[in-house]
């Protein structure tokens, strides 16, 4: 027999972190105790508190890694887009993503908005800092001449926050059985009022 393998402090803090996901997703922050977190992780309560302060350490820090896991990969697409004008492509693969990870998004959209110190925490240890950096992606973009001269924050703001609505798409703007094809058009839509805005030639003319 093969003596079993002990899991180190950081498997057994990750396997904490995937069971408070879930059930804050499913059960929400309030309706989990530490106890229920304890027995989905497959620990003894009391390793609970010696990872974490307290149960809202751990909601923290769910949601903190799972913005920066959100945002990451969103600006990784972008930084690997053949054009500055394939906005369309990197919105639906992130939709698609987006929708497979539904728990990791409940955590991050719906909790925030009930913990205050929370929303503060991924507002200056997340948010912010993937602002600059898609920033600095669309000021390229304009020094290169292929947006108009704008200010680059408030580009990027606008271009984050139709991403934010765009992970929820599937779920609550259009039918939850929606076709690939039905993601795409709205992604392509997305994309196309993002880079044209939505007045008519002839308007803009006026």
């Amino acid at each position: 027999m093969r003596p079993s393998t002990i899991p180190t402090e950081a498997e057994t803090q990750t396997r904490i972190l995937k069971a408070a996901r879930k059930l804050f997703a499913r059960r929400g922050y309030d309706g989990t105790t530490t106890r229920d977190l304890a027995q989905a992780a497959g620990v003894a309560e009391g390793t609970i508190f010696r990872h974490f302060e307290n149960k809202k350490a751990i909601l923290v820090e769910v949601a903190t890694q799972g913005w920066v896991e959100i945002l990451t990969d969103l600006l990784t697409e972008l930084s690997e887009m053949a054009s500055y004008k394939a906005i369309a492509q990197v919105m639906r693969k992130r939709m698609l993503n987006l929708h497979q990870n539904a728990d990791l998004l409940r955590v991050c959209f719906m909790e925030a908005q009930f913990h205050p110190e929370l929303r503060e925490q991924i507002q200056l240890d997340v948010i912010a800092k993937m602002t600059s950096v898609a920033e600095a992606f669309f000021e390229t973009a304009m020094d290169q001449g292929v947006y108009r001269r704008m200010n680059p924050r408030i580009v990027a703001q606008i271009f984050l926050g139709m991403f934010t609505i765009a992970g929820f798409s599937q779920d609550t703007i259009t039918p939850g059985d929606a076709s690939p094809q039905a993601m795409l058009e709205m992604a392509e839509g997305m994309a196309d009022i993002f880079l044209n805005g939505v007045l008519s030639p002839s308007s803009t003319a006026s």
